[in-house]
């Protein structure tokens, strides 16, 4: 893999380079090496937080001791994640009242020294037997931290702020105005990052950020030589989300909330602009909840479309309230003070920003995919039917790229965007012994999920597979539905504790699910992947389902609409497969880990799609005979016994 992505940078190959490598392999290590040797400044764009903290803290200074040279890197984040230092001033000169908002706290003042520590999870006690904190307690906590920080990055908490109490001393990309258009712009904590990214040889950001760069027209990333995408089969739906709309009625109300503080701050005679607004805001929640979560066509109908100008309409004389209030008007009033300005001047971009997104839905052409979303709290979203064109023009054609992940399905780069006379694809495989240490039983009798009282027969099968693990079961469900059915039935039929997924925050779920090591966790979608938990804890991972997107997913069906015949072929069984890598990757995480995979779907053995889904999958032994299945848990559990 090293030697590949050195002769990509290095211009002596092919341009491009998709690169699957299996668990264990040390990627990070395959693509950081010849990045750094090369002298090339490059960007990695990775997925989640985890993989940006595992580069930024272990992985690169582990290389800059091992090539005894210094390296230079830097993690960029959205600005959302920084402290913004204007908010703070302003919180100084309006703080009693935002305060008494937030929570009933006076105004707070800087002042040196830690702020308690807290564990616990957002306005939850510190101390046992403490109430719960206010927004209004945790802003001064920030506050305090704001005075000793030296990054601003919200990563460096030892708690987890509320969204409020965050939200009331940080800014988004949409708000901010820009470091000349700010006073506190040359002490920004989001501009030094920048400004160390730029001067960095390696640069960390997540798939978002990425996305705000394209969507920037290239205003947020430094100039680079290369690109380095890992994780890189989560790249189509995020840059398609980041390049899309998503407008709630509770986001408009937001903005107005935002609104009304900043012209009653600038002295403002009137905010009947604001009442305007919210009014909108409440017929588009009536008319969102009505709408079926379905594609919208051309203009978003008749109802819909005629609700979405009107908050247009109402959204500009706001805007028109905010200009004259911010000093921007062109021969407005001057706002009362300069952080009055400020304020006005970031609402005016939130108002200018949701504007522009509704005004995306109402014109939006067939190569952009308009529909109502979000399940209980519905939202207007919109994302582009094919990210391809974007990438080939901003991404593919102007560097080197290198993608990589664990699971990566055949054509991906192609997928993207990369010419495919450009790309080289690589499987390097995984140097764990999968072959001995671990068996695919895929649970052929079962009958199909959609005849009547097909469950039951299901929870039986579950039943005796978690029963031969003795729990050490992971099970993974393609509903919430079918994961609360599951651990309804099986709690009353095993010795051993589960854990459901909801009962806790994710991290603390699977604390205890390492801590304890006999019991269960049944988990969904958010669990299928970047759970890592070696050792006896996990021994069998259930599967209750092939993972194929929902049908009625507006986006996942025009894609359908658009390749035609081949959409089953080109959407749903490339996503289908990486997810079922990634859910079986869950198991062997050691070079000592020992298990099995069940898949409880008759599918992945006799649909005549299912070889497709098998190349996908660790090289593990295959069987269809559970008492197989159930005799190679049996001995790693009578191994773990006599081991205990």
């Amino acid at each position: 893999m090293a030697e590949a992505v050195a002769d990509v940078l290095a211009g002596s190959g092919r341009r491009h380079v998709a690169v699957a490598a299996g668990t264990g392999t040390g990627k990070s290590l395959g693509y950081l090496v010849p990045a750094i040797l090369s002298g090339q400044r490059v960007v990695v764009a990775t997925a989640t937080k985890a993989l940006q903290d595992q580069l930024a803290t272990k992985d690169l200074p582990l290389i800059s001791r091992g090539l005894g040279q210094p390296v230079t890197w830097a993690v960029l984040k959205g600005r959302s994640n920084y402290l913004c230092r204007q908010r703070l001033v302003e919180m100084e000169h309006f703080g009693e009242q935002e305060q008494l908002d937030l929570g009933g706290v006076k105004k707070p003042r800087a002042r040196r020294g830690r702020p308690a520590s807290a564990t616990s999870s957002p306005g939850h006690p510190s101390a046992a037997g403490a109430p719960p904190e206010t927004p209004g307690e945790q802003v001064v906590r920030l506050v305090s931290w704001a005075a000793e920080t030296v990054s601003g990055d919200r990563a460096e908490l030892d708690f987890e702020p509320l969204p409020v109490a965050w939200s009331s001393v940080s800014v988004s990309g949409d708000e901010c105005p820009g470091a000349h258009r700010c006073p506190s712009g040359g002490d920004c904590f989001a501009e030094k990052a920048r400004a160390r990214a730029a001067s960095a040889q390696v640069v960390v950001v997540n798939h978002h950020l990425l996305g705000a760069h394209l969507r920037s027209d290239g205003a947020v990333l430094p100039e680079r030589d290369a690109l380095v995408v890992d994780e890189a089969h989560e790249l189509e739906d995020i840059l398609a989300a980041s390049l899309g709309v998503d407008v709630s009625a509770g986001r408009v109300r937001g903005i107005a909330g935002a609104a009304r503080g900043a012209l009653t701050a600038a002295g403002a005679k009137s905010t009947a602009a604001v009442d305007d607004v919210l009014d909108s805001a409440v017929s588009l929640e009536r008319v969102l909840t009505a709408t079926p979560e379905a594609r919208l066509p051309i203009g978003l109908g008749p109802e819909l479309g005629d609700t979405v100008r009107a908050l247009v309409s109402r959204l500009g004389r706001l805007e028109s309230a905010l200009r004259s209030s911010s000093g921007t008007g062109g021969g407005g009033s001057a706002a009362a003070s300069p952080e009055a300005a400020q304020r006005a001047l970031r609402s005016l971009l939130a108002v200018e920003r949701c504007t522009e997104e509704l005004e995306l839905c109402l014109t939006a052409e067939e190569d952009t995919v308009v529909w109502v979303g979000g399940g209980d709290r519905r939202t207007l979203r919109s994302a582009p039917l094919d990210i391809r064109e974007e990438l080939q023009e901003h991404v593919f054609s102007e560097m080197p790229v290198v993608l990589t992940s664990a699971t990566m399905a055949p054509g991906l780069a192609e997928r993207l965007g990369a010419p495919p006379a450009d790309v080289i694809e690589l499987d390097v495989g995984s140097p764990f012994d999968f072959e001995n240490h671990g068996l695919m039983y895929c649970a052929v009798k079962l009958p199909d999920r959609r005849q009547p009282g097909a469950e039951e027969p299901l929870h039986d099968e579950l039943e005796a597979l978690i029963l031969a693990a003795g729990g050490r079961t992971l099970g993974l469900f393609t509903s919430r539905r079918a994961m609360e059915r599951a651990a309804a039935e099986l709690r009353g039929r095993v010795p051993w504790p589960i854990h459901v997924q909801g009962d806790l925050p994710k991290t603390a779920l699977v604390a205890a699910f390492t801590e304890e090591e006999t019991s269960c966790l049944f988990a969904t979608m958010g669990f299928w992947q970047g759970v890592d938990v070696p050792g006896a804890t996990l021994s069998l991972v259930v599967i209750d389902k092939i993972p194929f997107p929902r049908p009625d997913d507006p986006l996942m069906a025009a894609r359908r609409e658009a390749a035609g015949a081949q959409g089953f072929r080109l959407v749903d069984l490339p996503r289908a497969a990486t997810l079922l890598a990634q859910g079986a990757g869950r198991l062997i995480r050691s070079a000592t880990d020992r298990g099995v995979v069940a898949v409880l779907d008759p599918r992945l053995a006799t649909a005549s799609y299912s070889s497709y889904l098998v190349k996908s999958l660790p090289r593990m032994r295959r069987t269809r005979d559970r008492d197989e299945a159930l005799a190679f848990l049996h001995g790693i559990r009578a191994e773990a016994s006599q081991a205990s």
